[in-house]
């Protein structure tokens, strides 16, 4: 039922987008194009009760309309904090003092950055059940990052973080451009949660990130490649993905936890220059409806980058 007026808006959108190019230059139809796109958004928004939305989407050559809708406000980063930490990995192994392909033994036994208590790992709470069956045996780092990744492993995330340290993934986060970021900690460290001790990130920030990714300038050339390669193979397809036409080629990282749903990405359109979006949701009680809600805004953000 939600979806039925938001796709009335994308429409509404994109003859509002046209009408402006075939009528202004072009610099100023980019203008137009993001000020129309933040208006139906806005409204699409309105449509959803609680909904609070955050949205930044910017073509990754710096050109074409720039989309930002409460892009600096801070919010719980749920699992698109593993993007960070996969970047870190990618960039400690450019500089040789971390291999990729070398094992670890795995383990789930982690400990609170509040008080040093150990907890570990519900499986049955974790997106990912099959990292679990190798708990006490070598496995390789690259094997964890894509499942972190791919389908979104908890476990493969805190292992992560005994690999790398999560402060310094915020301080490489900083060296790209992400001013307010904050990886502060593994996944279900209780302690933490309740001391408000969490992994926040802003719209603007975790697009910043991801277009570092897109322009080879997170890492390596090789390295964003890979990273890429890994975001491309996303087995979480019900939010972004459902706004885009079929054929748009799209490397991006879901996240979610009670009342916030995200998804950050990487779009490549079939005739057009790739952007980056990121939409970061809270207030929304019903996942399913917070997913429609971002595919509808991924549909009018993508009139909008390739009019």
């Amino acid at each position: 039922m939600q979806s039925r007026p938001a796709i009335a808006l994308g429409a509404a959108a994109i003859l509002t987008l046209l009408g402006a190019c075939a009528t202004r230059p072009k610099h100023v139809a980019a203008d137009v194009r993001a000020t129309d796109a933040i208006a139906a958004i806005r409204a699409r928004a309105s449509q959803t009760d609680g909904a609070v939305v955050r949205v930044a989407a910017w073509r990754l050559d710096g050109r074409g309309a720039r989309i930002l809708i409460n892009g600096d406000s801070l919010v719980h980063a749920a699992s698109t904090m593993k993007v960070p930490v996969m970047i870190e990995l990618a960039r400690e192994a450019d500089r040789g003092t971390l291999d990729l392909d070398a094992p670890v033994v795995l383990i789930n036994s982690f400990r609170s950055i509040v008080n040093g208590s150990p907890y570990t790992l519900n499986r049955a709470n974790d997106s990912d059940d099959s990292v679990y069956a190798r708990v006490g045996r070598p496995v390789p780092i690259r094997w964890l990052a894509s499942r972190m990744i791919t389908h979104s492993s908890n476990l493969a995330t805190n292992m992560l973080l005994t690999v790398v340290v999560a402060d310094t993934v915020t301080t490489r986060m900083r060296t790209l451009g992400a001013t307010r970021m904050l990886v502060r900690r593994g996944v279900e460290d209780g302690p933490a949660f309740r001391a408000g001790l969490n992994n926040v990130t802003t719209a603007h920030d975790l697009a910043t990130v991801l277009a570092a990714i897109g322009t080879n300038r997170a890492a390596s050339k090789a390295s964003c490649a890979w990273m890429r390669d890994v975001l491309f193979a996303q087995a979480w397809n019900d939010a972004i993905p459902t706004g885009l036409p079929a054929n748009t080629r799209i490397a991006h990282k879901t996240g979610n936890i009670t009342a916030v749903e995200h998804d950050a990405a990487l779009v490549y359109p079939p005739t057009d220059p790739p952007y980056v979006l990121v939409v970061l949701t809270s207030g929304v009680t019903s996942q399913p409806a917070a997913k429609v809600l971002i595919a509808d805004i991924a549909r009018i953000v993508h009139a909008a980058m390739t009019q």
